[in-house]
């Protein structure tokens, strides 16, 4: 069935108002795009939902993870900028900040041990974003390395804690 297929991109494809550049990561029930506002020319993520694979459940954690981004402006959570629906892929489109530091997985790999400074650093940048699930009486549950991401590739960097795609 055509609409059950992935969007795939070997030259630019556009999705409402974004140009999907090249693929940043994926699951069984997302892609996640680096895209370019069309106008603009801005970068963002854009994550690709597969609404057709999600169960009553994982809608619901959709439906959580749209309310809580929608609601939130801190500089340790990723920010949700709009969300559009295509009915031709059968996929809902997030439209996310882009980090350009990638995750902190990928930053442990290329520096090695993080030195103390820095780790304190981190340490208190996710601590200001767990305040702030912590007053919202969000749970993530799918806290890794993986997820969360650096705002920049080198100097000031800030952590930002992304995907809750499982949170309650």
């Amino acid at each position: 069935m055509e609409a059950e297929r992935p969007l795939s991109v070997s030259n630019d494809v556009r999705v409402g108002e974004y140009w999907l550049k090249s693929k940043v990561g994926e699951n069984c029930l997302c892609t996640v795009w680096k895209a370019e506002h069309v106008l603009s020319g801005e970068v963002v993520a854009v994550k690709q939902v597969y609404l057709y694979k999600l169960n009553k459940h994982l809608k619901t954690c959709l439906d959580c993870e749209l309310n809580f981004l929608s609601s939130v402006n801190h500089p340790n959570i990723i920010r949700l900028f709009n969300v559009f629906q295509a009915q031709a892929q059968n996929c809902m489109f997030l439209v996310i900040e882009f980090c350009h530091g990638g995750n902190l997985t990928s930053y442990i790999r290329q520096h090695g041990r993080v030195p103390q400074h820095t780790a304190r650093k981190f340490i208190q940048q996710l601590g200001a974003g767990f305040e702030i699930l912590h007053s919202r009486h969000i749970i993530h549950r799918d806290l890794k390395l993986e997820n969360i991401l650096r705002s920049c590739l080198e100097g000031d960097v800030v952590l930002k804690i992304a995907d809750f795609g499982l949170s309650r």
